[in-house]
């Protein structure tokens, strides 16, 4: 996805928790986005002035003043940028509040990356602020494909069906391919930023994926001793 010039999607992260807005901010850039973050509402709105982000993460709860006074003063000067609200609030009031505000969509900590992700992918499109790259949809890996836009996971042409977390996971090891990612950069990518070093979660996961992706077959998915795991086509 880029921007309609064919430049990238800009994106401003607005947090003021240092650790949440640089995993944000580093898998926002792994999409390929030009990404600036902000820690206060004041710094927001220089930021974006300068920045002139297509979308804005907006936290509704930040140091000097709350996030819907940030939102109007980015919709007086840009009236058509994206803005997703990022709150620790999960209660109805709240959200229909963002909402009402003007908030384009709202998600709740702790939350996935991958979901992060896929809705401003969402927003940005319905906006018709960007354009998709003709390859961009399918990831290929030897005899292995995945559809993100329709969803479809298929090996040596047969479909494979994938829970959302399978789903996830497996993009991930596929945009990666060939790259040994350790558990803690794949629970920061697919899980929530705040899972604490749940390995077992990843090692999970990574076992249902094995039973659906390669058994039966020559195995793609590999666990490196004391590193993580590695997707990799399979030997012909």
């Amino acid at each position: 996805m880029t921007r309609s010039d064919g430049t990238p999607v800009r994106v401003l992260v607005v947090d003021d928790e240092p650790d949440l807005a640089e995993v944000v901010t580093g898998a926002l850039r792994y999409e390929g986005w030009d990404v600036r973050a902000a820690a206060s509402a004041d710094a927001a709105v220089r930021e974006a002035r300068a920045f002139r982000p297509d979308a804005v993460v907006l936290d509704i709860m930040l140091p000097d003043r709350d996030g819907l006074s940030v939102l109007r003063d980015l919709r007086a000067e840009q009236p058509h940028v994206c803005v997703l609200f990022l709150t620790a609030r999960d209660a109805v009031e709240d959200r229909i509040t963002g909402i009402t505000a003007g908030g384009d969509d709202y998600v709740t900590k702790p939350f996935s990356l991958g979901e992060l992700v896929a809705r401003l992918h969402g927003l940005l499109r319905r906006a018709g602020m960007t354009r998709e790259r003709a390859t961009d949809s399918l990831l290929v890996v030897g005899d292995l494909e995945l559809d993100e836009d329709a969803h479809e996971v298929t090996r040596g042409g047969d479909l494979i069906d994938l829970s959302p977390t399978e789903f996830q996971l497996l993009r991930c090891l596929m945009r990666h391919a060939r790259q040994v990612l350790s558990k803690t950069q794949l629970l920061d990518l697919v899980w929530s930023y705040d899972f604490g070093g749940r390995a077992h979660v990843v090692e999970l996961y990574v076992s249902y994926l094995r039973k659906k992706i390669d058994s039966g077959r020559a195995p793609m998915i590999h666990t490196v001793r004391g590193a993580g795991y590695v997707l990799k086509p399979a030997p012909q």
